[in-house]
């Protein structure tokens, strides 16, 4: 039995998420099931992290073990892969690792980017939140630079979750703007249910003066869902990167 890492991204349009859930579309059930058929074995993978139904991937990372996948031609398995997944699903990468590397629990970070669009763009409604409300973008920044002074986010932690905990280290959180759009970049060791999409439905009451900078630091002290604000549309969010150790492969 060995250990493989398998790299992918999803349009998670369709999905409820990467996490298989019954009587629900996940890209976990359609990467297993492509595996399965195409080594002949029972394959189910680990993934990196779940993320929410709508929620896309440009980068993800799932590990698998399997009895039957001796070969090293790993880019024609590849190729196989990409043949019978959907067109929303692709495999960019696949390879062997140690037998002890986790595609969750190596991960050194993992970062999201969270896009808003103030133009009406029917090339890119699938990936931005289209919001037209004048935003200031220094004092969102301003805001933002706040998380990583804290470790504790069960302000913007989706309820009941069953997280073993709240604790975060967030290394970078920063607004930048390309064009029409506003783009949230945020990157940290772990990340809780809902954690980006109500971060930054935070930062745009704090950006349109709903709310002052300061008051970020309140909400996030009160560990309490109810004080943070609203969760931004799923359909802006793309993880679009996860770290791991150099040495992880066999």
């Amino acid at each position: 039995m060995a250990r493989y890492f398998v790299e992918l991204a999803y349009n998670g349009t369709r999905y409820h998420g990467w996490q298989s859930q019954p009587n629900a579309l996940s890209v976990q059930q359609e990467i297993d099931k492509a595996l399965s058929m195409l080594l002949r074995e029972n394959i189910g993978t680990t993934g990196a992290g779940r993320t929410d139904t709508g929620v896309h991937a440009r980068f993800f990372v799932a590990h698998f073990d399997s009895e039957r996948l001796a070969t090293e031609n790993y880019d024609h398995l590849v190729y196989q892969l990409n043949a019978i997944l959907p067109k929303d699903i692709v495999v960019t990468g696949l390879y062997r690792v140690k037998a002890d590397a986790h595609a969750r629990y190596s991960a050194l970070s993992r970062t999201y980017v969270y896009t808003i669009s103030s133009a009406k763009d029917p090339f890119n409604s699938e990936f931005a939140w289209h919001y037209t409300v004048p935003l200031k973008i220094d004092i969102m920044n301003k805001a933002a630079g706040e998380l990583l002074r804290h470790s504790d986010f069960t302000s913007f932690s989706k309820l009941h979750s069953n997280a073993r905990t709240n604790i975060c280290s967030i290394s970078e959180a920063y607004w930048s703007e390309s064009g029409n759009q506003l783009l949230f970049t945020i990157t940290a060791d772990r990340f809780l249910r809902n954690m980006v999409r109500s971060i930054v439905g935070t930062l745009v009451d704090i950006g349109r003066g709903r709310l002052y900078p300061a008051e970020l630091t309140t909400i996030i002290e009160a560990r309490d869902r109810n004080r943070a604000g609203f969760s931004a549309p799923a359909h802006g969010l793309a993880l679009v990167n996860i770290k791991y150790n150099g040495d992880i492969r066999e």
